[in-house]
């Protein structure tokens, strides 16, 4: 893939609320947040929460069922920034059950590394490129004859030098 990696980003978790257990209006405000990001191996998500809080790395299975039991990594001494390593699902929950089961949870689906294509190369003039425009789709006898005729010039100028 012709490309070049992009830098990485940051994502603070929630915006300017963070990691909270969302309000009663709106608990599906990490849901909404996640809507509008797109996530890249090489990203972290920046988690900033209270003491009395904390952050779960968890499976899908205890991400929907708010299951603090099992957690793959577990955060929970104050602000913390999570690399998102490898592409795939990740699944967030806060460890204090309440606020999972009312929408301190977060899904994101992270993608590969940023890759933005390479612009081709910038050409001013393209016949000092040595480059021409194509034949026109009628003219084939006459690209076949131009092409015949510079094949047998260059068999006489071999035979000439033998």
């Amino acid at each position: 893939m012709n490309g070049w990696v992009e830098a990485s980003k940051q994502f603070k978790v929630g915006d300017h609320i963070g990691w909270q257990q969302p309000s009663v209006n709106n608990p599906d405000v990490y849901s909404q947040w996640t809507s509008s990001k797109r996530f890249r191996v090489g990203d972290s998500l920046y988690f900033e929460f209270g003491r009395n809080d904390s952050v779960l790395v968890v499976d899908k299975w205890d991400y929907y069922h708010c299951n603090s039991n099992n957690p793959v990594y577990l955060f929970n001494e104050g602000n913390i920034a999570v690399n998102l390593y490898r592409p795939g699902s990740f699944y967030f929950i806060s460890g204090i059950l309440d606020h999972c089961k009312n929408g301190e949870r977060l899904m994101i689906q992270v993608m590969g590394l940023h890759q933005r294509e390479e612009p081709p190369p910038a050409i001013a003039n393209p016949h000092e490129a040595g480059l021409a425009p194509g034949p026109h789709p009628s003219s084939g006898i006459v690209v076949t004859v131009a092409l015949t005729s510079l094949f047998l010039a260059l068999i006489v100028t071999v035979l000439a030098l033998v």
